[in-house]
């Protein structure tokens, strides 16, 4: 159990650390890609003009919304700037980001929580069983951006381009800390106005952990899901009451 813990701990570390909320970034190539892909799909859409952090504040899930779940605001010393996290890959990086707690491309403003679903309780559950109980509670990063312009747009197509280059996996390197994903696997999820979801697999100590990724926009903002679980098989599921919750509050 101590072995389990500590590798997922570690992802959490290299995979889940929070960004600046209205830091400008530059995904060079992949936010081009991006551009490029959804061009015919947002024409007809009209300009958009980004809201404020306070503004996404008031938009972004709070416990109240979310049954069965604890939300908290990321902590400041969880708080890395997008150059921190690279990857091998130029392409892959919108994935690195969303799963980071950065919101892709270059948005104007963003917001970030901490979703953690509670335990199950038993009476009768004995403290091991208790205890490995705890160790499978899904934690999801939720990071909110909003963009002017076809920024949303832009930054969703960059993750579902990197979503298909980056199948066979990248590496990602994060405040010194090296994590090599294996495997990007798409998964099916219906949300806002596009949505992606996948299956990411991590290798952790020559052991296969799974985490899931989903990314769905709603007019010019963009809503990411990254989560985890400190159980040794990882995420079995999507975070389909934390997405519904955002989804309902973007409305």
């Amino acid at each position: 159990m101590r072995s389990a813990a500590v590798a997922a701990t570690a992802v959490s570390f290299a995979l889940l650390v929070t960004a600046c909320g209205g830091e400008k970034k530059d995904d060079k190539g992949a936010g081009k890609e991006g551009a490029s892909a959804s061009a015919s799909a947002t024409a007809a859409e009209p300009a958009a003009k980004a809201l404020s952090a306070a503004e996404l504040d008031k938009l972004i899930v709070e416990t109240a919304d979310v049954k069965g779940h604890k939300v908290e605001k990321a902590k400041a010393g969880d708080i890395v700037s997008a150059d921190k996290v690279t990857t091998d890959k130029a392409a892959c990086a919108p994935i690195a980001h969303a799963m980071s707690f950065i919101a892709p491309g270059s948005p104007a403003a963003s917001a970030q929580r901490r979703v953690v679903a509670e335990p199950k309780k038993s009476a009768s559950a004995a403290p091991e069983d208790a205890l490995l109980a705890g160790l499978g509670v899904q934690m999801t990063a939720l990071s909110l951006g909003s963009y002017d312009g076809q920024g949303a747009q832009e930054a969703f197509a960059s993750v579902k381009t990197a979503g298909t280059e980056c199948a066979g996996g990248f590496s990602v390197d994060q405040a010194a800390e090296k994590t090599k994903v294996t495997k990007v696997a798409p998964e099916s999820v219906t949300a806002g106005d596009e949505a992606v979801a996948f299956s990411i697999t991590v290798d952790m100590e020559g052991q296969p952990l799974t985490t899931k990724l989903v990314v769905f926009r709603k007019g010019n903002a963009l809503a990411s899901f990254s989560t985890i679980s400190f159980s040794p098989e990882g995420v079995k599921g999507l975070p389909t009451v934390v997405i519904g919750a955002q989804e309902k509050k973007l409305a």
